[in-house]
């Protein structure tokens, strides 16, 4: 994953989960908030591909052509010009 600039978060862990998360700290000897991440991650890339946010982007801009995929380096070109 691309090194992004981190916001800060605030949150309330149950006890069970902040013992956990400080085994894992101390047993890999990564940070508490490099496993929370972590998990984050994981959480993200499990999710069904329907409930994916950047899915809502796709045909905004429709073209009304059927061969993009096969000739699209034609179409950026005549864009260009």
């Amino acid at each position: 994953m691309k090194r992004l600039k981190k916001t800060p978060i605030q949150i309330y862990l149950e006890p069970e989960q902040e013992k956990i998360i400080t085994l894992l700290s101390k047993a890999s000897g990564k940070s508490k908030a490099a496993i929370i991440r972590s998990c984050i991650s994981k959480f993200i890339d499990r999710l069904p591909l329907e409930k994916d946010p950047a899915l809502g982007i796709m045909n905004l801009g429709s073209s009304g052509k059927q061969d993009i995929a096969k000739k699209h380096d034609d179409y950026l070109v005549s864009y260009e010009k």
